[in-house]
């Protein structure tokens, strides 16, 4: 049953991102700026992936895609990318900072690093296919900044985050955008344009999959076709051409799985039907739903077609992830990371958090990459003005001499003048 499940998690996420991509790549940034002494531990734990948490991840995924889906426009997202660099985040989140962002995962925080690290680890890989990601904290080198240890030890054991000590100037600025270039086979570029005075974190996710057709397309199977948009206007697209055997089916639409080599990956589409926008589709999904329906396809033949594209997609997430209520991460009010580090006088919150992907469908098969980057600041903490009080004895006063063991006043009177004879 745990293989099932996660096979239909593996094709929830490969449809809702739209196939993500990636292989271990060298690291850009120079020897020096990678924290030294500190290593990943072997997480020793056996770590099962079950049904309950497989469902709890899909659901984050759809009522993440049900965010972020424009209408009229072409969208797509890695929920496998954007929950794991928050996951990372979170592990230095305290207080209500910490129960509203497990309350948007849906997930306790130590629960969702033990189900990404055996999830990420499962991930088949042959000579036709490969999915992969990288993980990277990168923080600012700056003497009142004070980072905590368990954090990062946190983040290097659970998922691998290389750890980097710089000075975020445009050499750094240089080296994130590198290092997610060459984790996403070069499909991710520039995702930073510019680091703020007032940055003092990145915590990153890079992933990419590239995976071959189980049966690729001939010439043959390569036809012209019409590609028809909501609004009724028509596009000149090539469609490719096949039979498959794995039909999916639910009251608002159709759909159909095609595998990748070896059967460890899947592509699956649902096309809803004529009187149903793409819109009101998504917003009928539940996770549970999804999963049920990747996990049971019924076995009939069918007269498949996908058009060739590629596609880029761009966002930033703040507003998505304070709608599902994630809010205190982004106020520096509120906002509680504690657990990240310190900063006199400061208070760290997240100020970004973007995501970009990119996708290519074509005869051979699919490439894709997604990446996440949050984006830490530091504002000065408002304090409550103390309140001074003033207590002039210039008339006259009680007073008095205590014990203070006791409690008790030795001595109690009043000066009504002031008689210094």
């Amino acid at each position: 049953m745990k293989k099932h499940v996660l096979s239909a998690t593996l094709c929830l996420i490969l449809v809702l991102s739209m196939m993500i991509t990636l292989s271990a790549c060298a690291i850009t940034a120079t020897d020096t700026n990678l924290m030294s002494g500190m290593e990943a531990n072997t997480v020793t734990t056996d770590i099962d992936i079950s049904e309950e948490s497989s469902a709890i991840i899909a659901d984050f995924a759809v009522r993440l895609f049900q965010k972020c889906a424009e209408d009229n426009k072409n969208t797509l997202i890695s929920p496998l990318s954007v929950i794991s660099a928050l996951a990372m985040t979170a592990n230095g989140a305290e207080g209500n900072t910490l129960s509203q962002m497990e309350e948007a995962f849906g997930i306790p925080v130590s629960k969702l690093n033990e189900y990404l690290y055996a999830y990420t680890r499962a991930f088949p890989a042959g000579d036709k296919y490969k999915l992969s990601l990288a993980n990277s904290i990168w923080f600012k080198d700056d003497e009142s900044f004070t980072v905590e240890q368990d954090f990062l030890q946190t983040n290097a054991n659970w998922y691998g985050a290389g750890l980097y000590k710089v000075p975020f100037n445009n050499q750094t600025l240089s080296d994130i955008n590198n290092w997610v270039d060459e984790n996403t086979d070069g499909m991710i570029k520039d995702i930073l344009d510019s680091i703020p005075e007032e940055a003092i974190m990145y915590l990153v996710n890079a992933l990419a999959f590239d995976a071959e057709w189980e049966n690729i397309y001939y010439d043959y199977q390569v036809q012209e076709g019409v590609f028809t948009k909501e609004d009724g206007s028509k596009q000149q697209v090539e469609l490719m051409h096949s039979t498959e055997h794995q039909y999916l089916l639910d009251e608002d639409a159709v759909g159909f799985i095609k595998y990748y080599a070896d059967k460890k990956y899947a592509f699956a589409a649902l096309l809803p039907n004529e009187d149903i926008s793409v819109t009101d589709y998504i917003k009928s999904l539940t996770g549970e739903k999804l999963a049920s329906m990747l996990a049971d396809p019924l076995n009939v033949k069918v007269d498949a077609a996908i058009p060739k594209f590629e596609s880029e997609y761009k966002t930033q997430l703040n507003d998505i992830l304070k709608g599902m209520g994630m809010t205190d991460a982004f106020d520096y009010t509120l906002s509680d990371f504690s657990g990240i580090g310190y900063v006199a006088n400061y208070n760290l919150y997240i100020s970004r958090v973007l995501h970009k992907t990119f996708i290519a469908v074509d005869e051979k098969g699919t490439k894709a990459g997604a990446a996440t980057v949050v984006e830490l600041k530091c504002e000065e903490a408002i304090m409550e003005p103390e309140e001074i009080k003033t207590v002039h004895l210039d008339r006259p006063f009680v007073y008095m001499l205590i014990d203070c063991e006791a409690n008790l006043p030795i001595f109690i009177g009043t000066v009504i003048d002031i008689d210094n004879k």
